[in-house]
């Protein structure tokens, strides 16, 4: 009889046991999941924090009127009114002054593809240079 008694408690308490994991792992597997989105949230929230600072220090800057002064400059290509402004169109060909970057001839003094000399009359000059421009050349 001793035997029969034994196995009947021993199958009440596999019931028990049974029943009381059915019963709490779906709590503790809730538990381990809010655990690991509260360290993604702690995480997130560092990440938040080190860049409110990033953009407190930057916000700072802006009131240092020097720093407003270098980012027109750097930024917005002001300059000072005594400021000497250099502007280099392109830096990698530069030609001789006496002779023209396009077609490598020599420049001569005044207007372009006319006889030239001193006895022709300023607006004689102009005009022949535009008649050159245009093509129209007599």
């Amino acid at each position: 009889m001793l035997p029969e008694v034994l196995t009947v408690r021993l199958i009440v308490l596999s019931v028990v046991v049974l029943l009381a994991a059915v019963l709490v792992l779906p709590t503790v597997r809730g538990a381990v999941q809010q655990e690991s989105e509260l360290d993604r949230l702690r995480t997130e929230l560092a990440q938040h924090e080190a860049e409110r600072d990033r953009l407190t220090v930057e916000l700072g800057r802006w009131e240092d009127r020097s720093y407003v002064e270098e980012q027109a400059r750097s930024r917005l290509f002001y300059v000072m009114p005594s400021d000497t402004v250099w502007r280099v169109v392109d830096g990698d060909t530069v030609a001789p002054e006496d002779v023209d970057p396009v077609t490598g001839e020599a420049v001569t003094a005044g207007p372009v593809g006319t006889a030239g000399g001193g006895a022709v009359p300023w607006y004689q000059s102009i005009w022949e240079s535009v008649q050159v421009a245009d093509g129209s050349a007599d």
